[in-house]
């Protein structure tokens, strides 16, 4: 079994999955609606919806024969918490790499003659 976090960057690995995600932010949409910008059958894009809803990302309602489709923020949280981690360190980096370009860029005064 994978842990969450797994799940939830696995599925953000796919380009698709992210800009299903990216339509989901906008408000619920049913597999068709989900499927007009991309050249692909519905099976795919439903298999995608699949993947992204086993990571918890997106649930699927149900409304009678409408089954529209919603993201789940939760596990994105998740997954911004463990990449801030990982921003602060690369951050605290180009600090000291931008103060340590500062020093040796810096006009020597040199007194020898």
């Amino acid at each position: 079994m994978t842990d969450s976090l797994s799940a939830t960057l696995g599925a953000l690995a796919d380009p698709t999955r992210r800009a299903i995600l990216a339509r989901l932010a906008k408000g619920e949409a049913s597999v068709n609606e989900i499927a007009e910008p991309f050249d692909m059958t519905l099976a795919a894009v439903s298999k995608h919806i699949k993947v992204l809803e086993n990571a918890g990302l997106v649930r699927r309602g149900r409304q009678a024969q409408y089954r529209p489709c919603a993201l789940e923020p939760g596990p994105l949280r998740e997954a911004a918490s463990y990449l801030e981690l990982y921003r602060r360190f690369w951050e605290q980096n180009l600090n000291q790499l931008e103060a340590y370009l500062a020093q040796v860029q810096r006009p020597r005064t040199d007194t020898k003659n």
